[in-house]
């Protein structure tokens, strides 16, 4: 046995000591972490990229037109091939062409061609099955809550990465727990030593998607592929519809990724990728200064935001996990003035970027951040009435109690919000309905609760002083448990927020029929409101102004080296 190896069993065997006598877990994985090193030739280091010298941007000594842009990575297609018949058909714009670059053995090769090119997938046959498996430690309905949890992994030893193959997941690092004994020493070990509720994710894989293409005539076939042209533009369309074609700005990179399917990444300097922001978040008729906002937001978000899917080799999504980019499609004159009046703002707290969450609608009254995610709270997001005068007052009128709430959430006028028809709805669903929506959820997240038949009750049980659900009690015919902050919106289909409450309906019969969700708002509520932003800027606000109201106590500054990212 070689001297690597014997230190390697020595490790192991004083693992499974130690897990025998159930000792701290901390330490325990740390043991793990040691074995696990013995198996891995390299470490992909989970870092945020905090310096302007790798973003590529410059101090901003000068005028704002003199800041260098940054270069981002969107995932606009995330995973290509899950579907076996899946196609994507890559465009030139009039009197360009398309550059494809792949490497061929140790060759790059490059083909060029002036016509539209279909990449499709085929699923090919391994030749023998391929067993893939992963430790998950927690499933989530969003980041935030996901990389609180890592970060709590991550305080006891543990090495992890955040993963969304569908719903968000912190996975035990792929790299560094390499082995199937290593998994399974490291999953002994969780469930001796704390009870977590983590699994081992076993799939036996007999086939994987392949992506090829034809030019001229010639089939290729390779796992990675970067797509250029001429004039930075390239059109990708999903459909057979030659009208759904979205136009992208820069280069497309098609990659593997976690899941065993391919990510179709755009490159897009941030300027750019704004103009295919802003007017999917807040439309093209928004007020001017509503329009400024949201642009100043989406800057920060995106910096701010960059780590998000370092697993897969990217950075941002293109949806509303993220923030919605569907290309420059949509760009109109109105948003890329505001885009450009706001070249390189960004908005602060204390010299840092904030955490630049925004939403639809609130419901008249904005949340903290520990309202909705698990996690340090911001100063900076914290309950504002969204109303252009004091229509109630927080501090002697708290929404943690439910007679106020339920006053509140009747008033209709005076809100920044309510105009619009998000800003109070009812809800009746039958209870067969929330039975199959909450069964889906709690089998998602491989809860032992996922097996009842039926609900005798419900009930909320704790708020904060925003009005949010923050506990919301279940009794079934099988256990009593508690549904904790969003969680609410991912178990049933009814409600578009956590602001509202819950009323029995029985329909005129004995037994119960179903419930009604009576609430206001759409989406989390934390952070600025688009809707209400946009009523203050009717009004005469600024975009400083605005922000401010929603962010208190941040600031608007130009991008540079002092900003901590």
């Amino acid at each position: 046995m070689r001297q690597k190896d014997r230190a390697t069993k020595q490790l192991e065997n004083q693992l499974q000591r130690r897990i025998q006598g159930q000792k701290t877990l901390k330490y325990s994985l740390s043991l793990c972490y040691q074995v696990a090193m013995k198996f891995s030739f390299w470490r992909f280091s989970y870092t945020v990229v905090a310096t302007f010298s790798l973003l590529g941007l410059t101090a901003a000594s000068g005028p704002e037109s003199n800041i260098q842009d940054v270069e981002l990575k969107i995932g606009i297609v995330q995973r290509f091939g899950a579907e076996a018949t899946a196609k994507l058909q890559l465009e030139p714009t009039k009197g360009d062409r398309l550059k494809l670059k792949f490497q061929t053995g140790n060759k790059q090769q490059v083909v060029v061609t002036n016509k539209p090119v279909k990449l499709e997938t085929v699923m090919q046959a391994l030749p023998q099955p391929a067993v893939e498996e992963v430790v998950i430690l927690g499933t989530y309905r969003t980041f935030e809550t996901a990389e609180d949890s890592a970060k709590k992994w991550r305080s006891q030893g543990m090495e992890v990465e955040i993963a969304q193959p569908e719903r968000w997941q912190v996975w035990a690092k792929r790299d560094v727990y390499s082995t199937p004994l290593l998994r399974r020493l490291l999953l002994q070990n969780i469930q001796a030593t704390n009870g977590e509720k983590v699994y081992l994710d076993t799939k036996i894989t007999k086939q994987v998607p392949r992506v090829s293409w034809v030019v001229d005539g010639k089939r290729y076939s390779l796992n990675q592929l970067e797509v250029t042209t001429d004039k930075n533009l390239i059109r990708v369309n999903k459909s057979d519809k030659p009208e759904n074609a979205r136009l992208y700005a820069g280069r497309l990179n098609l990659q593997p990724n976690a899941y065993g399917t391919y990510t179709l990444v755009n490159e897009v300097p941030l300027e750019t990728y704004l103009r295919g922001v802003v007017p999917y978040e807040i439309g093209i008729d928004a007020p001017t200064t509503a329009l400024e906002a949201q642009a100043i937001l989406a800057r920060t978000y995106a910096l701010r935001n960059l780590r998000r899917f370092a697993a897969d080799n990217y950075q941002l999504c293109a949806d509303t996990h993220c923030q919605v980019y569907y290309g420059l499609n949509g760009a109109a004159l109105k948003t890329d003035k505001a885009i450009a009046a706001t070249r390189g703002k960004v908005l602060t707290y204390k010299n840092e970027l904030v955490d630049a969450l925004y939403s639809s609608t609130t419901g008249g009254v904005t949340a903290s951040f520990s309202d909705v995610w698990n996690g340090e709270d911001r100063p900076y997001l914290r309950p504002v009435i969204d109303a252009a005068t004091n229509l109630w007052d927080l501090s002697k009128q708290s929404l943690a109690d439910e007679k106020n709430f339920q006053k509140f959430i009747n008033m209709q006028q005076g809100f920044n919000e309510s105009k619009w028809n998000m800003f109070r709805w009812r809800r009746e669903t039958r209870l067969e309905d929330i039975i199959k929506d909450l069964q889906k959820f709690l089998l998602s997240k491989n809860s032992p609760h996922a097996k009842f038949k039926t609900i005798q009750a419900m009930a909320v049980v704790k708020r904060s002083q925003s009005g949010r659900i923050l506990e919301l009690a279940v009794k079934t015919d099988k256990s009593t448990f508690i549904l904790h902050k969003d969680e609410v919106r991912s178990a049933f289909a009814a409600p578009t927020s956590t602001l509202f409450y819950i009323e029995p309906l029985n329909k005129g019969k004995p037994e119960l029929w179903g419930y009604a969700f009576i609430g206001g708002g759409l989406g989390h509520g934390v952070g600025l409101s688009q809707t209400g932003a946009q009523n203050l800027a009717k009004l005469g606000w600024s975009s400083q102004k605005i922000l401010q109201f929603y962010y208190p106590d941040t600031e608007i500054k130009i991008l540079s080296q002092e900003i901590k990212l």
